[in-house]
């Protein structure tokens, strides 16, 4: 969820040079106004130009906006075009409200692109926003209009109190009812989340950068997660895999991995890796071996995958909500059914590096073992 305080903000630099010229206009006069916003919107053009080697037409676009209320202002300097000054500055600023938030053509927010450094801006959120500025569009349109009113048939303090006073209220209300909403919004937001599994956000490396629920997760590929992946071999060299539960969001009724789950947000890889052991075929003290790690992508999600080996027999206890089926397979059978539907994807990318891994370590029969404890549930 984006913070809209700072969406908000970002959009009020947007328009500094504009907000600047109409605060001095009203303190010190036309003339400082105009000197002091041209020459923060030269500024601006500067520092963009210097850092990113671009003329910002956007900047050009507030900068020319201001000379042009300027020179109308000296050109037509009377009583009424004085008093109707602020109502234009307004509709500009309506029209723009009205632009970006009834088309496909947020343009606010595209002017504002400049100061949103770090922010990444997808679809949910221009959407948000084109909320926001419908609701901000039908009071300022309205604002607009009573300040030509009262340019033309109201007295001079009524003028002044609409024009000046009247917008700060309405301003101030306005803002409240969108902080207050982005509150509640927020506050129902965290209510829902605190139900979900949470999981640490990563980079390539492993890097932890942030936290974020399952739903957030699940359906947006930028947002890696780290997983645990383990897979168990008998002594015979055959491979576990278990078949998905029917029920499954993703790939039901296909064989998988013997064991594979999330890390949750706090918890360590050694944690997860027994967790999951215990929780899918109920085994704990097994010793893992570590295989390798990488990146899985697809449409739906991005893991940052850290595979581990178990050189085991059972007998597991396979949980049976999450699992239907388990059994051994020959490494032949399963390169027999590569590609027909009969795996996940996962499982078919992983399944060729681990015989990459495991190729000089295949015995050409099966050798002696020894008994042993491990792997067994605990009683």
């Amino acid at each position: 969820m984006m913070d809209q305080k700072i969406l908000l903000r970002n959009l009020s630099l947007g328009f500094l040079p504009l907000l600047v010229f109409i605060v001095v206009d009203a303190f010190f006069g036309l003339t400082a106004g105009l000197i002091v916003a041209i020459g923060i919107g030269i500024l601006e053009a500067g520092l963009t130009y210097w850092r990113e080697r671009r003329v910002d037409r956007f900047i050009l676009f507030d900068t020319a906006l201001i000379v042009l209320l300027g020179l109308t202002s000296l050109l037509l300097h009377n009583d009424i075009f004085f008093k109707l000054k602020p109502a234009l500055v307004e509709l500009i600023l309506v029209i723009l409200l009205g632009i970006s938030a009834f088309t496909d053509r947020p343009l606010l927010i595209q002017m504002s692109q400049r100061y949103l450094k770090g922010v990444v801006i997808t679809r949910d959120h221009i959407q948000a926003m084109q909320r926001t500025m419908k609701r901000l569009f039908y009071p300022l349109a309205l604002h607009t209009l009573l300040i030509v009113y009262a340019a033309f048939f109201l007295s001079t303090e009524a003028w002044g109190f609409i024009s000046g006073g009247l917008f700060y209220i309405l301003m101030g209300i306005l803002l409240a009812v969108e902080f207050w909403q982005a509150r509640r919004q927020r506050r129902r937001w965290q209510q829902e989340m605190a139900h979900q599994e949470w999981f640490d956000i990563v980079t390539p490396e492993g890097k932890i950068i942030g936290r974020a629920p399952r739903s957030a997760v699940h359906g947006n590929p930028r947002l890696m997660h780290p997983v645990v992946h383990v897979h168990i071999l008998n002594s015979r060299g055959e491979l576990l895999l278990q078949k998905r539960a029917p029920d499954k969001d993703l790939y039901p009724d296909t064989w998988d991995t013997a064991i594979g789950g999330h890390v949750k947000s706090g918890e360590s890889i050694e944690q997860a890796l027994r967790r999951e052991s215990e929780e899918e075929l109920g085994i704990s003290l097994a010793r893992f071996q570590p295989l390798f790690r990488y990146i899985h992508r697809n449409d739906y999600e991005s893991e940052l995958v850290y595979s581990f080996l178990l050189r085991d027999d059972g007998p597991f206890y396979p949980n049976r909500r999450e699992i239907s089926e388990i059994r051994f397979w020959p490494f032949a059978e399963i390169e027999s059914r590569l590609g027909t539907g009969t795996f996940t994807p996962n499982f078919e990318q992983e399944f060729q590096m681990l015989k990459t891994v495991l190729a000089p370590r295949q015995p050409s029969r099966a050798p002696s073992r020894k008994p042993s404890v491990k792997g067994r549930r605990r009683k």
